[in-house]
């Protein structure tokens, strides 16, 4: 069985794609002015983790995205928390450079429209149809990329590296949209290594050990701190800083472009699903549905996988490749009602050219690096 499944991944791991010879056109990130950072009070660090995340959403919440083009209503909600690992806080406004008349008429600046594909009612489901996850193990596999990009979030969630000394992850995996979990005073994150790293036989039995490092630094999209009753999966994602950098390779990241421009049409991730206790486990799936700020698909997850870097091959202009890069962020559940039916998906927040913007930031620091071809 192990083989036929070594078999599949290599498969598709390493099997060259065909893909369409036109490729997408460039993409125009805009920039982000931040202002200096305001001090806030402490968290109390009073909220529960919640790893089985699902929010509902109707046609107004589905084409809500590409009503928000003022630069006011983005600025608000781009702007940021930062948590310290001493607990203390600031908070930093920013602003969207550019005029208005630029800003608004630009198509670059705003992600595709939201696009609904007719499909049949279906039943609350993580898992549709037969089980399409695959659990990593073996050295060949767990410390190889992309795998290896994959980290544990000590609340209980995933993450994905994206730089040396920084990991993407999903906002309510540290926040529940009023205050920061329990978890988030001493986060950490976790990195597998193999059974055998001491010489012991590797068998199907054993689990990988993982070493942790404690995060120095998290930063949360205002978009998502606006209370209980307000959170949206729209900005659902968070940057943990690492105390030191790792060694490992990691996973670059892009504008989520549209699922016509994906090569195979596919998105991948790999996770840790709490039915599969310290397994990391792998999945792949078409992509069904987008609107202007999630993906929809039906990629088989449980919770847990949470946070999840969602990948996918996108055309890198620089190099003149087709390139694994991180093109969203695995939320939750969603049930979506169009036209008087009742949907369910598993759901990633896309990357679209401001938050990719926002994110290059957390992670540079400046601006003059977060320009994409």
């Amino acid at each position: 069985m192990m083989s036929q499944i070594s078999l599949l991944l290599t498969h598709l791991l390493f099997l060259p794609l065909t893909v369409c010879l036109l490729h997408p056109p460039p993409v125009h990130v805009p920039t982000l002015v931040p202002h200096v950072p305001t001090p806030l009070l402490r968290s109390h660090f009073s909220a529960h983790t919640q790893l089985d995340f699902t929010t509902h959403c109707n046609s107004s919440c589905f084409h809500r995205g590409e009503q928000e083009a003022q630069k006011e209503q983005l600025s608000e909600k781009l702007a940021f928390e930062t948590l310290y690992a001493d607990g203390s806080r600031t908070l930093t406004t920013v602003d969207v450079e550019g005029d208005d008349e630029e800003f608004e008429g630009n198509p670059f600046t705003q992600p595709p429209r939201a696009r609904v594909k007719p499909r049949h009612k279906r039943v609350r489901r993580q898992i549709y149809g037969a089980d399409g996850r695959f659990n990593i193990q073996g050295d060949n596999f767990l410390l190889d990329y992309p795998f290896s990009t994959a980290v544990r979030i000590s609340t209980g969630c995933t993450g994905v590296l994206v730089s040396q000394q920084h990991v993407l992850t999903a906002a309510h995996c540290v926040h529940d949209g009023k205050d920061y979990v329990k978890g988030a005073r001493k986060l950490k994150v976790g990195f597998l290594l193999p059974p055998n790293i001491n010489g012991s036989k590797v068998t199907s039995s054993k689990r990988p050990l993982v070493r942790w490092v404690r995060v120095k630094r998290t930063r949360v999209p205002k978009g998502w701190i606006q209370g209980p009753q307000e959170v949206s999966m729209d900005f659902d994602y968070a940057l943990l800083e690492l105390r030191w950098p790792h060694r490992r390779p990691f996973m670059r990241l892009s504008v989520a472009p549209d699922s016509d421009d994906l090569a195979g049409h596919r998105i991948h991730f790999s996770g840790f699903d709490s039915d599969r206790s310290g397994q990391l486990v792998y999945r792949f799936c078409p992509v069904e549905q987008e609107s202007s700020d999630l993906i929809y698909q039906h990629c088989d997850a449980r919770p847990g996988a949470s946070g999840s870097g969602v990948y996918g091959r996108v055309w890198d202009n620089s190099l003149e490749r087709w390139e694994r890069k991180v093109i969203g962020i695995f939320s939750g559940h969603q049930w979506l009602e169009i036209d008087g039916e009742s949907r369910d998906y598993n759901v990633a927040v896309r990357i679209t050219p401001l938050k990719f913007a926002q994110i290059c930031y957390w992670v540079h620091g400046n601006r003059l690096d977060c320009a994409q071809d």
